[in-house]
This record gives C-alpha cells, structure tokens and sequence, in this order.
C-alpha cells in the first residue's frame, strides 16, 4: 500500500471518530444537558477511549465549540455560512421575491439544528462564563449574515421602496432567530413548514411591494 493510501485512510479514520465524537455529545448536551455530561458519557457514546476526546479536542469548552460550529454548517467542512450553496443561491436569486423565499428557507435548515444547541451554550455560559469567550465578541456571526442578505435583497425589484438596509437587517435578525423558532416549533407546536410559511409572509410584509 502507498503512503498516499496509507495517509487517506487514516485521515479518513480520524474524520470518522471526530464525527462520532460530535453526534454522541450532541446527543447528550441537548438530552441530559451540559453540565450533566462528561466526557466519559461521550466517550462511552461514542465508542472511543476518553484520551482520544481529549486529544482531538482537549477539554469539554472546545468539544463544545466545534460542535456548536458544525451545527450551524450542518457538516464538518470549513465553508463559512454565506459561502454555503443555499446563501450564495439565494443571493443570486433576481427579484427580492425570490430571494426572500430562499433566504427564508434555507435559513429553515440551519435553525432546525442550531435551535436545540441553543439552549445548551446558553446554559454552558452560565455555568462556565469562559464559553463566551470562544466565539469574538466584537461582531454577531449571525447579524453578519442577516445584514449581508438584506444589502443584497433591499436593492432587487419588488423590494419594499424606503425600507433602510439596517431596518431589512433588523427584521431579518429577529424573526429569523432561533429563539423565536424554538417559541413556535417546540413550545407552540407548530411544524417546521408552518413557522416558515408564517416567517415568509410576515417578512414579505415587512421588505416586499407586493405584499404590504
């Protein structure tokens, strides 16, 4: 076998516990809680030996970083939110109509996996302020990419005339949060396809023409 053999496997062996390492603490932060687990419950999850936890990770903060941030990518590979196919579809989208449509959907997926983590980190930072401090606190990730729809959206045709970009931003943040969606979809019961519907329409009212 060639070293170049030899090399992907084991890259391709290392992936595969790393994933298995994250599904198996997902699991368990949003069923027993953060600070209810520790790594030997993962490791045990997960089918590893706790050092190797240790050492893909080095401690429960980071092992909650990297699965908080591949919750939101929705996979392990490093493609930023607004270099995904969703968002960069959505963005080439022509009229604001579409674009909204897109938006609204594509961030659909995203809450769906990020809303139950939410709960998590926030217990995670009350129990451990040192959590915060591994995502920068001089910008929001997420307004970043709500901002940069709303530039795009707020200058297609059919976009709601008057409506200021840092307005379309603030819509966009708030009813697009997973707060929100957890208040419709877990406490309200409604389905993911009923919180989108309802968030398009509301939206559409808020940045659209033809919909005021």
């Amino acid at each position: 076998m060639s070293d170049v053999r030899r090399v992907s496997k084991r890259t391709q062996k290392a992936r595969e516990t790393r994933r298995r390492i994250l599904e198996a603490a997902g699991e368990l932060f949003v069923r027993d809680g953060y600070g209810t687990t520790n790594l030997q419950d993962v490791a045990d999850k997960a089918g590893v030996a706790v050092q190797t936890i240790y050492f893909v990770f080095g401690n429960k903060r980071s092992l909650l970083k990297e699965l908080v941030d591949v919750t939101v990518a929705g996979d392990d590979e490093p493609v930023a939110t607004m270099d995904r196919a969703w968002f960069r579809e959505a963005m080439a989208t022509a009229s604001a109509a579409d674009h909204l449509r897109a938006h609204v959907h594509g961030t659909r997926g995203v809450l769906g996996r990020v809303a139950p983590m939410t709960r998590v980190l926030d217990t995670a930072v009350a129990m451990d302020p040192e959590v915060a401090a591994l995502w920068p606190q001089d910008s929001d990730p997420r307004y970043t990419v709500q901002r940069a729809a709303a530039e795009s959206l707020m200058t297609k045709p059919g976009a709601r005339a008057g409506v200021p970009v840092e307005q379309a931003a603030d819509v966009l943040y708030s009813l697009l949060s997973p707060e929100l969606y957890l208040q419709f979809v877990e406490h309200r019961g409604w389905s993911p396809g009923r919180w989108e519907d309802w968030t398009h329409q509301t939206l559409a009212a808020q940045l659209l023409e033809d919909a005021r």
